[in-house]
This record gives C-alpha cells, structure tokens and sequence, in this order.
C-alpha cells in the first residue's frame, strides 16, 4: 500500500489579495468555536499570527462557525495548519458546511489532508454553475487529527470574497501598494 503524499501548501493569501481579484471578509462575520482552551479561542485564531492557534478542548468534531449578517458570496477558505509544530493536534479530515444556519447545514467539501504545513486554500465555487457561493453561514468540521489526536489546533482561518467589476467601466486592476490605496471612492 504506497503513503499517501503529504498535503502541498498553497500560496499566502495576501498575495491573492495583492492582485486584487479576492478581500478577506472574515471580520464581517460572528465567529464561534465548540470549545476553546482559555487563551486559545477566535482572537488567535484571526490574529494574522501564525505562532498563535486555536486550541478545542472538547469531544470531535469542533466545529468552526462563521455567521454573516446577511448573504454573503463567498469563493475560498484558506486555513493555515502546521503538522511539524502540532503533531497529533493536527486536522487530518475537515468538512465544509454552509447554510442558512444551524439547522440547515450541508456539506460541499470534505478534505483529507496529510501531514500539512502552510496554507490549505478550499474552493468553494459551486460545481454546477462554477460560481462563488452565497451564504449566511458556514461551518468547518474537524471530523479526525493526525496520529488520532483528541483536541486540535488550528493557526489561521481567512474567508475570501471575489471582488466585483466596476458598473462605470473596465479599468486596469492597481496591484501595487500605492494604487491600493486609492482604488476606492469613499
């Protein structure tokens, strides 16, 4: 039986945010967790630390809610995890669910992934109409660890919108820092 190879990273995400084609909107949106240790909850989770996690402290799965005003369109998951810092306190099966709350959850992704380090990007295009998906909430499932790890440990969470087209007209993207500046009226 040949080893699964290990799960590849992806690029950082603020280089996708430099091109100007996606905007993290992660503080849009009401965060909760199933269970945190004390210190170890949603603000290190979305502190742009990567030293810093989120710690469960709980049965599986934790669960990851992400809870919007209003229906938002949503493209991409990126989730930072490190198995050479976190060993079995790494995810090794995730879920994907997205609704229009709790009760009403369905699940579009479920990945496996072996031993990672770095960013894991999660499309989440609809695979009929290859369009971004719009939602009220979204939901990520820890369902197993490496090494059948208990709590988990997860560095960083970014959800990620597509950036619309000017209605005025078509206009080169500004991708330097000095043009992202002045790329919106306000």
């Amino acid at each position: 039986m040949a080893t699964p190879s290990k799960t590849p990273p992806g690029a950082d995400p603020k280089q996708l945010e430099r091109t100007g084609t996606v905007r993290e909107i992660g503080s849009q949106a009401v965060w909760s967790l199933s269970s945190c240790k004390p210190g170890f909850g949603v603000d290190q989770l979305r502190d742009d630390n990567l030293e810093t996690y989120w710690q469960s402290d709980g049965s599986q799965p934790h669960l990851v809610n992400i809870q919007f005003r209003r229906r938002t369109t949503v493209k991409m998951l990126c989730i930072y995890a490190d198995y050479k810092s976190d060993e079995s306190y790494t995810p090794s099966k995730i879920s994907v669910r997205v609704g229009n709350n709790f009760h009403n959850l369905q699940e579009i992704r479920q990945l496996e992934m072996v031993e990672p380090s770095g960013w894991i990007h999660i499309s989440l295009m609809n695979q009929r109409t290859n369009q971004p998906i719009s939602t009220f909430m979204i939901q990520i499932a820890v369902l197993a660890n490496h090494q059948n790890g208990r709590d988990t440990h997860m560095r960083q969470i970014k959800v990620y919108t597509p950036v619309e087209e000017s209605s005025i007209g078509k206009f080169p993207r500004c991708t330097t820092v000095d043009f992202m500046m002045y790329r919106t009226i306000r």
